[in-house]
């Protein structure tokens, strides 16, 4: 793909959609309302409790309504309208506040919050009301079959092959608000490196994988984000 500029890969996390009031997933405390994260996360978790796994994502479904991008949301759909090289946004939240903001080269490696899939037929669809055991999927008419659209412990994030190809092809990746805990996200640095990226890592505090990057920079991503998308678009204009 030929294109007029260095290639861009983003990654973000958690950190990214804190600001916007979106509680972070994994709490100090690794709980949500006493259950174990595993237990409203996990296929194992949905068999046992689906009641629970299904009031669980209504809820967080429901809170996606009270919440709207901020400026580093803006700032990255800024970046992806105005770099002239290939793009592209991988997060691994669930929700939509990139789309929001405008951003349309993106994977949501985690699924997304505001899609279900059916675990008889595997169909796929937007869904903005709650679930339960009783929803029925349009497509196979199966009743009891409809999780939430998205990647659950021990299984796979989705689009894995195009974005390992993305890193082995980018010149810059930027990791922003992510923990650094998580494989294989936290693992993309490494590839980026590895294939001759100049890599950056954008994080409230220094994280797991800090010393794996040729740059940081530190603070709130609603400061630091701007600022750096600045700084790529004016470091490239003036070449």
């Amino acid at each position: 793909m030929k294109s007029d500029g260095p290639e861009i890969v983003v990654l973000t996390g958690a950190g990214v959609s804190a600001e916007s009031g979106i509680a972070t997933f994994r709490g100090t405390d690794g709980l949500w309302e006493g259950h174990r994260i595993e237990d409203v996360a996990s296929p194992e978790g949905f068999d046992r409790k689906p009641q629970l796994v299904h009031r669980f994502y209504n809820l967080r479904r429901a809170a996606l309504r009270t919440v709207q991008p901020n400026a580093a949301h803006s700032a990255l759909a800024r970046l992806e309208a105005a770099w002239p090289g290939a793009f592209l946004l991988v997060t691994q939240n669930v929700d939509d506040l990139h789309e929001r903001a405008g951003s349309r080269r993106l994977i949501h490696m985690h699924g997304e919050l505001r899609n279900v899939r059916c675990t008889a037929c595997s169909a796929s669809w937007p869904w903005e009301e709650e679930t339960s055991t009783h929803s029925r999927c349009p497509s196979c008419g199966d009743t009891g079959t409809v999780r939430p659209d998205i990647v659950w412990f021990g299984e796979m994030p989705i689009d894995m092959d195009r974005i390992i190809a993305r890193l082995a092809t980018c010149a810059i990746f930027i990791s922003i608000g992510t923990s650094g805990q998580v494989y294989p996200a936290a693992g993309f640095v490494d590839t980026a490196a590895r294939h001759g990226a100049r890599t950056i890592e954008v994080n409230l505090a220094g994280t797991a994988t800090s010393k794996a990057f040729h740059e940081r920079r530190t603070g709130p991503a609603t400061e630091t984000v701007p600022a750096l998308v600045d700084e790529l678009l004016n470091a490239h204009h003036s070449h």
